[in-house]
């Protein structure tokens, strides 16, 4: 395995502790103005899930002894950078509101600033290309394909609760009672 996969995996992992640095701060912010925690079920899995993303690129390459393939890992690597981008973009749009739980305050409009004025939850677009792009990016196409797969129904619930929680937020229709949602992931919007 080249050192600076090792590295980059690495630099990936640290992202994430920062992204759960915020995530408490942030945290704090909403419940100190009546947020409201929903879909904590899921959320073990998303973090497992994420972790064992980290863990299968490395060993994946080590053990199956995946080399670099430039004309692949070069164009995965700028994506991997892509989505590391809009998940910041995410994160500094949505400012106190980010979380990696689904974490509301009754009240408050939805963001339709940055990404959001193009898409409804873009931080997932980050999500999927990263969890595709990195392991790709030195050929671990195992931990690529099993990462997706598992990816996307965990998604689908993801997002169906933080938009049951945001309905519900907002005072929308059929959206009375307090969310219970399904397990936890990436906040709101």
């Amino acid at each position: 395995m080249s050192p600076w996969y090792a590295l980059l995996v690495a630099a990936v992992g640290a992202e994430r502790l920062a992204e759960l640095a915020v995530s408490r701060r942030n945290a704090r912010w909403s419940l100190a103005r009546g947020g409201v925690v929903t879909g904590r079920g899921h959320y073990p899995l998303m973090v497992a899930l994420h972790a064992g993303l980290l863990a299968g690129c490395l060993l994946e390459v080590r053990l199956a002894r995946r080399r670099f393939r430039p004309a692949l890992g070069w164009p995965m690597l700028g994506l991997t950078v892509a989505a590391q981008a809009l998940r910041w973009w995410c994160v500094r749009t949505l400012g106190p509101r980010w979380n990696t739980q689904v974490i509301v305050v009754p009240g408050m409009p939805l963001v339709t600033a940055g990404p959001y004025r193009v898409m409804r939850h873009p931080n997932y677009l980050a999500v999927a290309v990263e969890g595709a792009a990195l392991p790709l990016v030195h050929g671990a196409w195992l931990t690529a394909a099993a990462f997706t797969l598992l990816n996307a129904p965990l998604l689908a619930v993801r997002i169906r609760c933080e938009n049951a929680a945001l309905a519900w937020a907002a005072g929308g229709a059929g959206a009375a009672a307090r969310p219970t949602g399904e397990p936890g992931g990436h906040g709101p919007r």
